[in-house]
């Protein structure tokens, strides 16, 4: 067993959650990966995960989508949160985004302006595995899913949440 898993497995409750939270940004969703504990390893914990992922309701998945900076931004809006954990929201972040970090000028304008869009139409932060895709791929990612009814653009967003889970989960089980 990995021994990130182990410890976090023998880990009191509260202490569980705080160190999975990050995985994910929503409270719910960590608490009940930390009551389902123990996991024998990364395939049940992440067998797991998009259980629970799936079982959340739209509030819930909201606070994850929230947890997140803006494409382009690094710091993650999640002022409850530890500090450890909200550096860990913000590293990873910066991991999965430093493709934006070096776009021209106007694609970053354009992302910028493309948020406001989103936040104004659908109610959230524009949501989105943005691992491994370059600053045009996700202004292009980001103009498409704005043709979306609210519905659709949920469900979209969810699934690209855990997608995100998936990979961060992976990196905390090495760190």
């Amino acid at each position: 067993m990995n021994d990130v898993l182990a410890h976090w497995n023998e880990a009191p409750f509260e202490a569980a959650v705080t160190q999975i939270l990050p995985c994910c940004g929503s409270k719910a969703w960590a608490r009940e990966m930390a009551a389902r504990r123990p996991f024998q390893d990364e395939a049940a914990l992440t067998a797991a995960a998009d259980e629970m992922w799936s079982n959340l309701n739209e509030s819930e998945w909201r606070e994850a989508f929230n947890s997140h900076p803006r494409i382009g931004e690094s710091n993650a809006p999640n002022p409850s949160a530890q500090r450890s954990s909200v550096q860990q929201f913000s590293g990873w972040a910066m991991q999965e985004q430093k493709e934006v970090a070096d776009a021209g000028y106007a694609v970053k304008i354009a992302l910028a302006e493309g948020n406001r869009e989103y936040e104004h139409k659908f109610g959230c932060i524009f949501i989105v595995c943005a691992t491994g895709k370059s600053a045009a791929e996700l202004l292009q990612i980001l103009r498409g899913r704005l043709q979306n009814d609210a519905r659709t653009e949920l469900h979209e967003a969810a699934e690209q949440q855990r997608q995100i889970t998936q990979i961060r989960l992976r990196k905390w089980l090495q760190e």
